[in-house]
């Protein structure tokens, strides 16, 4: 048999299936919206608070 006539396998294309729910730059997600660090640290406070409420 001769191999060099039967074809190269086809390359893999290298993107997903499906789109993410939050890609980047989607809605979602929108490119440059880093949230503050205040606000991080404030919802980190709450959800401590939250969980010792509920204890």
């Amino acid at each position: 048999m001769d191999y060099g006539k039967s074809g190269a396998p086809n390359k893999g294309k290298n993107t997903a299936r499906y789109s993410e729910h939050n890609a980047k730059g989607s809605d979602k997600n929108p490119y440059g919206s880093q949230e503050s660090k205040a606000d991080l640290v404030a919802r980190m406070k709450a959800a401590v608070e939250a969980k010792k409420a509920a204890k």
